[in-house]
């Protein structure tokens, strides 16, 4: 039975920090970061947002553009590695906030950058074992990518959420069954209880990626393998690929390291050109992943939801042209796990292409250094939604630790 995707939304906060400046308030060539990452900005949320506020939103904007009534949605995920709870799930704050059904299967979903692939695959295998009865899942992948001032992973922060509805019509891509696993304890990149910002070993965070990106690529291959012929690399039958992307060059390595791994698996390609495979790696990624990466460039990293921003902005971008053509993506989680699986660009992308990306990245207002390190300060204590503010939803604050949230405003255009 099909399953995949029917439809993506995507909410990222009001306030939007330039790296340039970032760059020359810590004493650093802005370059080093602007280029160095592939990043431009960042995004910021204010202390009244947090995980359970944006993945509403994007919720919000998701059902409301899809017309789907929040009482038929018999699944609600939340993927996150920015908890707010060590018991009571983000999903089920996100439950009554959409006003979604009781009759409904609802949850948390954790392992660092991987758990939005994880809500995604189990949406989609739910839906599978629906026997031909209608089944819905809403999926949504929201986090805030938070490090210490001036620390190496400051300029690697940002914020966001890509919610996606899952069916049996996927009218925006179509999920392939077979994918490729790995998975191998390394302490990469972690957060312990009670922390607010992330630790990261971010050298040996990067060797982990590309050695996970080689177990689950390779494991996804090996069942190609019979469909390919000996000079025939699968990255030549993938019109696109996406990473997860905590910055663009992050992908930039990544497909490197994919499409060596490609022609080495292919003989004769190999035998034939190999020497010529950087250069083709460069060639290819400025056509099958550069197209993917405007917006995480303009966002940050946004843990969950990073490789869904991908998806999300390159189907706005050109999916009337991809209708048809069949996309590899790679997603990966430190700690780690990790999975490459692909899916097909529906023949009727374009009536569900736009997922509000150009719409909310036009809207954001610029901050200075100042009021970034004045809003890092603050924390999540909430309060009233300042200027600007684009959410739907707002943490009112904390009492008796229990958070109180709302809606704050009219229902944003789709």
């Amino acid at each position: 039975m099909t399953a995949g995707i029917e439809r993506l939304a995507v909410y990222v906060p009001s306030f939007s920090l330039p790296l340039a400046e970032l760059a020359r308030a810590r004493g650093v060539p802005p370059e080093k970061m602007t280029q160095g990452l592939g990043v431009e900005a960042m995004a910021i949320a204010p202390p009244c947002e947090d995980v359970v506020t944006m993945a509403a939103t994007a919720g919000a904007r998701l059902l409301r553009a899809a017309g789907i009534d929040p009482d038929t949605i018999g699944m609600l995920l939340v993927a996150t590695e920015t908890g707010v709870d060590n018991a009571k799930p983000v999903a089920i704050f996100v439950h009554e906030l959409l006003g979604v059904g009781r009759r409904c299967r609802v949850y948390e979903l954790k392992h660092a950058c991987y758990a939005g692939t994880a809500g995604l695959m189990a949406a989609a295998d739910w839906v599978r074992a629906g026997g031909g009865r209608p089944r819905r899942a809403l999926v949504i992948a929201a986090d805030i990518a938070r490090y210490a001032l001036g620390s190496p992973g400051e300029p690697t922060q940002g914020a966001g959420a890509v919610a996606m509805l899952v069916g049996a019509e996927p009218k925006a891509l179509a999920l392939d069954e077979e994918t490729g696993t790995y998975a191998d304890n390394v302490y990469d990149f972690w957060r312990p209880i009670g922390r607010r910002e992330a630790l990261v070993d971010g050298k040996y965070s990067v060797e982990c990626y590309l050695e996970a990106l080689a177990g689950a690529f390779t494991a996804y291959r090996a069942g190609e393998r019979p469909l390919l012929g000996p000079d025939e690399a699968l990255a030549d039958r993938l019109t696109r690929l996406l990473y997860h992307t905590p910055f663009p060059k992050m992908a930039m390595k990544a497909h490197r390291r994919l499409v060596e791994l490609d022609w080495r698996a292919a003989p004769a390609r190999w035998a034939r050109v190999g020497p010529g495979v950087e250069d083709a790696a460069v060639a290819s990624y400025r056509e099958a992943v550069a197209p993917g990466l405007a917006a995480v460039a303009r966002v940050g990293n946004t843990y969950t939801a990073s490789l869904y921003l991908c998806l999300a902005s390159l189907l706005e971008a050109q999916g009337a042209g991809l209708a048809g053509r069949r996309l590899g993506l790679f997603s990966y989680g430190s700690g780690c796990c990790a999975e490459f699986f692909t899916g097909t660009v529906s023949p009727d992308v374009a009536a569900v292409a736009d997922a509000g990306v150009g719409d909310v990245l036009a809207r954001r207002t610029v901050i200075d250094v100042a009021e970034y390190e004045r809003l890092a300060g603050a924390g999540e204590a909430g309060g009233e939604p300042p200027p600007g503010f684009m959410g739907e939803f707002v943490l009112h604050g904390i009492r008796n630790d229990r958070r109180e949230y709302g809606r704050v405003r009219a229902a944003l255009a789709a």
